[in-house]
């Protein structure tokens, strides 16, 4: 098979990309973490309103650094607007009280894998919204961390399983 045809069937060939969404985040400087984790891993933003913060474009620019013109950053007014955006996409919502690891689900390559509030995490609705409710397997006695660190560590995965990671190729210098 040739260079080509493998990269006919590479998932972003084919429009397919994993995404990151906050729900509601509490914590501005998260959001500027997450807007370079992002940017770092080519992958969409998305960020589900209402902010603790107030999050206009010129505190969403100083949030990000340098990174946000890299990153396509999506805000959304409601968690409704949002799943209207994503269909059909599945929604996979990382949670202490998920079902069962991270380590243990097959990522699609066009999952959107939401991370909750810093404060309260995602409500009723959402976890009944989501297609896979998953978690992040701790030491004993420890119960979350910080939810860009949570985010990374679950893209990764789920770059890995997809073949999704950034190349030279897909972003040359």
């Amino acid at each position: 098979m040739g260079a080509l045809d493998a990269k006919r069937r590479h998932p972003l060939a084919r429009g397919l990309r994993l995404r990151l969404a906050l729900f509601q985040p509490d914590i501005a400087q998260n959001v500027g973490a997450a807007i370079r984790l992002a940017a770092c891993l080519g992958i969409p933003l998305e960020v589900i309103e209402p902010c603790a913060f107030p999050l206009d474009d010129r505190r969403l620019r100083r949030a990000a650094l340098d990174y946000g013109t890299g990153t396509d950053v999506r805000r959304h007014d409601s968690f409704e607007a949002f799943r209207a955006s994503i269909a059909p996409a599945r929604l996979i919502l990382m949670t202490t009280r998920g079902e069962r690891s991270f380590l243990d689900h097959r990522f699609a390559a066009d999952d959107v894998i939401m991370m909750g509030s810093e404060s309260a995490g995602a409500p009723p609705s959402v976890h009944q919204a989501a297609t896979a409710r998953l978690r992040i397997p701790l030491a004993p006695g420890l119960r979350s961390l910080n939810v860009v660190t949570a985010a990374a560590m679950v893209l990764a995965e789920a770059l890995r399983q997809t073949g999704q990671w950034p190349s030279q190729e897909d972003y040359p210098t």
